[in-house]
């Protein structure tokens, strides 16, 4: 197993880090996103539910809104259909329930570190599918990451799609978006961090030490990472292939190598 030296040597830090913690009101769609919001107490300006319907699952979720003064509009399925192609779905798979929302609430790099101890990060380099970029999010929050990072630019973000694909899962993950992921991942080396990316010329994955102050890189769907990001990593860590296409889907790879890493940090 690769090993790694028991504390990580100061690096000089990056000035000028300029991480955003606000973003723009958006949509979310479907039962899971909408009562994971609910769950984690998201601000809510007002829920859409289908007219008429008889879903003890829709029935549950409105109870909740309400108990929290949420305002419930009930409306057509057409309504429901326009709200859904509006957010970005290709089909109106709404399951009959949308809610509007305030600002997503990013996190802070500082707080989120501070908050974190010998936790997991996972960094996003210019993932652009939101069905990607949602399923990773996915990944690392059932494997107990402690933050999700992505670039503001050139990048999938927080959206009705993504957050479907999230099941939710951005409603309880802190979710960093920043303006240099080269910056970023200094910023971690200083707090100690170790940082692996994922491609396929690298160790074995289960090989890899993924206990203490780590951090998983992830690449474009078709770049991989970025060569400004490459240069700052300690691992690259693969995935064998036995089969005749190029590689996994990022999503994929990322739950493969979130699974190792949690089986280790969690072993018994």
């Amino acid at each position: 197993m690769k090993n790694k030296p028991a504390h990580r040597p100061k690096t000089a830090r990056h000035r000028g880090e300029n991480f955003e913690s606000a973003g723009t009101g958006f949509v979310i769609i479907g039962k899971n996103p909408v009562k994971e919001a609910l769950r984690e107490d998201r601000q809510i300006d007002r829920i859409y539910v289908m007219k008429d319907n008889r879903d003890h699952v829709l029935g549950d979720i409105t109870a909740q809104a309400k108990k929290k003064g949420i305002v419930i509009h009930s409306v057509e399925k057409q309504k429901l259909n326009q709200i859904a192609r509006n957010a970005g779905f290709e089909n109106t798979n709404h399951q009959g329930i949308a809610a509007m929302m305030a600002p997503f609430d990013f996190a802070d790099l500082d707080t989120v570190i501070r908050d974190a101890g010998d936790g997991l990060f996972v960094i996003l380099d210019h993932i652009v599918d939101p069905h990607n970029f949602g399923a990773i999010v996915r990944s690392a929050n059932l494997c107990g990451a402690a933050a999700v990072i992505f670039p503001e630019r050139r990048s999938a973000s927080v959206s009705a799609v993504s957050m479907k694909a999230s099941a939710g899962a951005m409603n309880a993950t802190p979710m960093v978006k920043a303006a240099n992921l080269s910056q970023v991942i200094e910023t971690l080396k200083d707090a100690g961090y170790w940082i692996a990316c994922a491609d396929m010329d690298g160790e074995p994955y289960e090989k890899i030490d993924w206990k203490g102050k780590m951090a998983l890189v992830i690449g474009n769907e078709g770049a991989g990472i970025s060569p400004n990001v490459r240069k700052h990593c300690d691992f690259t860590a693969s995935i064998p292939n036995y089969g005749t296409v190029d590689s996994f889907n990022a999503s994929v790879a990322a739950g493969v190598l979130l699974c190792e890493a949690a089986r280790q940090r969690h072993e018994r």
